[in-house]
């Protein structure tokens, strides 16, 4: 049966304790500071960039929502010649307005970065996919109204360390925020509310996905860090068959790709809020866990230069958006379709095909749990 979940006190306690115990040590504390900033959640240095300003204060419990949007996988062409016409200007154009939120995000699935000399695949290789765009396509990110995205996924290390690393220069470049590298934990305020958005996925160049005790300490340093904690995460198996979500640990061309129910569980049981999903390649089903919502797979987004398949149902992605009080409780929620056009540009869908899909995902995955969904995609949490 369906509870709400209580406001999370203790968050605020948290917060306020860290804000005293920062002045204690630092003596005085200049006032000012970036309202995005990013921090390891081990405390050590994890080659992150850090922006330095005070750390966010305590938000009273209830309060007014934010909204938070987000999508699966994005990519914009593989660089030097599956490029969208135009340099990829107005890639994202058609989906603009449906991506509005007071917090955007995606899941970045390649990096932006010139050619380093140690792309993934060699000469010879055979079922080996590596993507980039230019790292000036950050730009088009910017434009469409994206604040974070996350790299903590199998083609986030396409290009080696160095091509991962010019991906956090170009998006930094274009104030766009990142996410997803080990004990990485990035921090944003909206609306005078702190949210904390960490990446997992089941490679070492992320917070790890397999490994739920260590995940569960990041999650747990997040909240004490935000009002809100978002997850990130590239879990499950790929294809187009692989739309259902059951127990147990799922695998693909031998990797261990994590067991979704039992991490995204464990990450709300830690502190987490959303959990948002990405990897499969197709849509999941959605369900609600102590009132929090958890979306198991956004599908595909954006797949330029035709870099990811749009046959049938690999074709379908869609826009996530919930509102969030600062104490972590649901104020609502929206799925909107969307589709990969003929040259891979996520384009809006008249028909909701993958509305269609989530709903009938959801009932068959989630009878008991699952979110609750109207014609117009409008999210509710299931019935007591």
């Amino acid at each position: 049966m369906y509870a709400a979940a209580p406001p999370r006190p203790r968050r605020r306690l948290a917060l306020a304790l860290g804000a005293l115990l920062a002045v204690l040590l630092a003596g005085c504390a200049e006032p000012g500071g970036s309202p995005v900033w990013q921090a390891g959640a081990g405390g050590g240095d994890t080659g992150a960039p850090v922006t330095s300003g005070p750390r966010p204060s305590g938000t009273p419990t209830g309060g007014k929502a934010v909204s938070l949007s987000a999508t699966g996988d994005i990519i914009m062409g593989n660089a030097p010649n599956r490029l969208p016409a135009n340099g990829g200007k107005g890639f994202f154009d058609s989906v603009t307005k449906a991506l509005a939120a007071d917090l955007v995000m995606g899941n970045l699935e390649e990096p932006l970065t010139v050619d380093t000399g140690t792309g993934k695949c060699g000469a010879n290789s055979t079922r080996c996919f590596q993507f980039r765009a230019p790292p000036e396509y950050a730009a088009h990110l910017r434009d469409a109204g994206f604040d974070v995205l996350n790299q903590a996924n199998n083609h986030g290390y396409d290009y080696g360390p160095k091509g991962y690393e010019n991906t956090q220069k170009a998006l930094e470049r274009y104030d766009l925020a990142h996410t997803g590298a080990p004990d990485e934990i990035t921090v944003v305020e909206v609306e005078g509310v702190t949210i904390a958005v960490a990446g997992f996925s089941s490679y070492v160049w992320s917070n790890s996905l397999v490994d739920v005790a260590e995940a569960k300490k990041v999650v747990a340093k997040a909240a004490t860090m935000a009002d809100l904690v978002v997850v990130q995460v590239h879990m499950g198996g790929e294809g187009a068959d692989k739309t259902r979500v059951r127990p147990g640990t799922e695998m693909f061309l031998g990797e261990n790709r994590g067991d979704p129910v039992k991490f995204s569980k464990a990450m709300i049981d830690a502190g987490a809020d959303l959990i948002v999903g990405h990897g499969p390649h197709v849509l999941r089903g959605m369900e609600f866990y102590k009132g929090r919502l958890i979306a198991y797979s956004l599908g595909n987004f954006a797949g330029g230069g035709n870099s990811l398949s749009n046959a049938g149902r690999l074709g379908w992605g869609g826009v996530l958006k919930v509102s969030l009080r600062p104490d972590g409780t649901w104020a609502g929620g929206s799925f909107t379709s969307t589709y990969m056009n003929g040259a891979g540009k996520p384009t809006m869908d008249p028909d909701d095909r993958g509305l269609g899909l989530v709903k009938q995902l959801t009932r068959s995955d989630f009878p008991r749990t699952g979110a609750r969904f109207d014609d117009a995609g409008k999210i509710s949490p299931p019935a007591a």
